[in-house]
Order: structure tokens, then C-alpha cells, then sequence
């Protein structure tokens, strides 16, 4: 099988292979964050929204979502998710077309482990772009944990739901990325597949000088969505930031 593009075919199976069930805790978390706001949390732009299970649990909530992904076959899933009236975009990371400011940015499940380094700077610029004035930016990164964690386990395979899928990955710790294989035998009619991905491990201090140099205050980095403080044994840190008003 020759390797297609990230989140082309796997985008069918995406769900039952990939997602663990937390979008509903992840909702939760954001919602108790948004909840002391001065000014109120009522639209949300989720970048990187992919099949739209955090858009929909928000919009449960009673948010105004907005869905952004660069896959259109992800955002066909979230459409049947969502129903035909959701707003969906498709836009690659730093683009961002939009003409109208929201309350929150988030970005969640390894969005950002996508955007290669340079692009860093331009994406926070963008959400700094959409955001209204103390408007909240909400993103997970993987970590140097996480990175010695994948580098020790190269192959991953299993079976989810009838669907039996493989993971084989290379990390360049020097270049701070990982270039990943994944193969899937999907249950049913569809015939088995392979994607390849890469990610990147973005250091904490060119994440922080970014957020800065946006315009972006840091208020903490947790370990995952939880109220525990990020250390050095975390796997994805969770980024709460919120752009500066205007003195």
C-alpha cells in the first residue's frame, strides 16, 4: 500500500480507530474556564475541529461553534455530525479566513503538533487576528516526555471496534519531529489503507516567546485538560492564554 496524505482515508474511521471518549470532559473543562469570564463566552472557533465531536458537545453547551480544518473529508464527517446548518471552514494553518472576531480560539488532539515551527508565529497571529480584546486561546502541545514516550515505543497496533490498525513511528529528537506510518484494516467493505503523518515537538520556550510576541498573556500550561499544574512527566500540555486588552 502506498501511504496517502494525513486524514484522507483515515478520516472514515477516524472516530472508532483514533478518539478516545474525553471530548465531553474536554467540554467540561472549557466550559468551567469560560464560566468566570467578565464579558461571557459565546462564540467559539475550533481550529483543527476535525470529525466535530468537541464543536458538538460546545454547541450542547449552548456555544455559537465555528469549525475550521484543513481535511475536507474530516469536515464532511463533522457536517453529519453537526447538521447542515453548522459553519464549517476548510483553511490550512497559519490561513485563517474569516472576517469576524470570537470570544475563544481552541485547538485540541495534537492540532498543533502539525504546524511546523515557522509556522508558529503566524498561527498565534492569526488567532490574535479573531480574537476579540481578553478573548481565551485554548491548545494542547505534545512534550519532550512525550517524545522519549514514542521513541520507546516505535510500533503500536491493536484493534478498535473491528478495525485493526498499526503505527509505526521514526523521531528525529534532534529535529524535534516524528514522521508516523499508519496502516488500517478497516471492518466491513472498505478496502485497508495507509496514511503517513508528521508531528513536531514544539519547544515551551518558542511557544511562550510567541504567545508573547502575539500579543497573547499566559495564564498556565496544565497537564492535559485538568486543574493539575504541567511537569515533567506529562505527555500533552494544555495552554490557557488570553489576549491582551488594549490599554
Amino acid at each position: 500500500m502506498r501511504p496517502v496524505d494525513a486524514y484522507t482515508r483515515l478520516a472514515g474511521v477516524y472516530d472508532e480507530v483514533v478518539v478516545d471518549p474525553c471530548h465531553a470532559d474536554w467540554a467540561g473543562f472549557l466550559d468551567g474556564l469560560f464560566e468566570g469570564d467578565e464579558d461571557g463566552v459565546s462564540d467559539v472557533l475550533d481550529v483543527c475541529c476535525g470529525t466535530g465531536l468537541l464543536a458538538a458537545e460546545l454547541a450542547a453547551r449552548g456555544y455559537r461553534v465555528t469549525g475550521v480544518d484543513a481535511s475536507e473529508a474530516m469536515l464532511a464527517r463533522a457536517r453529519n455530525l453537526l447538521g447542515p446548518d453548522a459553519t464549517l471552514i476548510r483553511a490550512t494553518l497559519p490561513d485563517l479566513p474569516l472576517e469576524r472576531t470570537f470570544d475563544a480560539v481552541t485547538c485540541t488532539l495534537d492540532g498543533f503538533t502539525y504546524l511546523a515551527p515557522d509556522n508558529l508565529p503566524l498561527t498565534f497571529d492569526a488567532f490574535a487576528r479573531v480574537l476579540r480584546p481578553g478573548g481565551w486561546l485554548v491548545f494542547d502541545t505534545h512534550t519532550d516526555a512525550m517524545m522519549a514516550f514514542i521513541s520507546s515505543r516505535p510500533v503500536v497496533s491493536g484493534e478498535k471496534e473491528g478495525h485493526r490498525f498499526a503505527i509505526v513511528s521514526e523521531v528525529d529528537p534532534g529535529a524535534r519531529f516524528c514522521d508516523s506510518r499508519i496502516d488500517v484494516t478497516p471492518d466491513g467493505a472498505v478496502s485497508p489503507f495507509s496514511e503517513r503523518h508528521r508531528q513536531y515537538f514544539h519547544r515551551y520556550a518558542d511557544i511562550r516567546s510567541a504567545l508573547a510576541d502575539s500579543g497573547f498573556e499566559l495564564l498556565a500550561v496544565r497537564d492535559g485538560y485538568s486543574d493539575r499544574p504541567a511537569d515533567k512527566s506529562t505527555l500533552s500540555m494544555t495552554w490557557l492564554a488570553r489576549l491582551k486588552r488594549e490599554k
